[in-house]
């Protein structure tokens, strides 16, 4: 199962590098568009769809490699029982969070679709396309989120010295 996991997070990270080079496309064509006299309509919407894509399939990976902002100064002056507590409860509102970030993502997309809802720009692209890598980002992070709370509702991985000292 954590094979299956890293492999998803992994997965994701990739297709978040992906968008971000889809927003490098859009981008250099915006602007050899301009220097060669063609127009190529909805880049710089695309490229902020690709964006959008980019962030939320990333979070994930980051939350599993420990590279989020957290602020730990209570952790760091907390004796164990209640930093252990302190992050169960934390992990616990984070997966609740995260769980209504996925849902209503999806539903979005499904609306959209239901809607026949489109950009407003030129392109008039379907927004349930662009839609569906952030509500796949947003669901992924609360597989990550019950991850980390399984984990730590084990007892194992906790936070190791060495990150609260790296974070701060």
């Amino acid at each position: 199962m954590r094979s299956t996991l890293d492999a998803l997070y992994g997965a994701a990270a990739w297709l978040a590098a992906a968008c971000m080079i889809g927003v490098l496309v859009m981008v250099l064509l915006s602007i050899a568009g301009r220097q060669f006299g063609f127009y190529v309509p909805g880049t710089d919407a695309y490229a902020g769809y690709m964006m959008a894509g980019s962030s939320f399939l990333a979070l994930a990976h980051t939350l599993k490699r420990n590279e989020h902002i957290r602020v730990t100064l209570l952790l760091n002056l907390s004796p164990p029982a209640l930093r252990r507590a302190l992050r169960l409860w934390s992990l616990g509102v984070a997966v609740l969070l995260s769980g209504l970030l996925g849902w209503y993502c999806v539903r979005l997309v499904w609306q959209s679709h239901q809607f026949h809802d489109i950009s407003t720009g030129a392109d008039a692209t379907p927004l349930w396309i662009p839609q569906v890598p952030m509500a796949i980002g947003a669901l992924i992070l609360f597989v990550a989120f019950v991850d980390e709370l399984v984990l730590a509702l084990r007892g194992g991985h906790e936070m190791r010295e060495a990150d609260l000292a790296r974070v701060e």
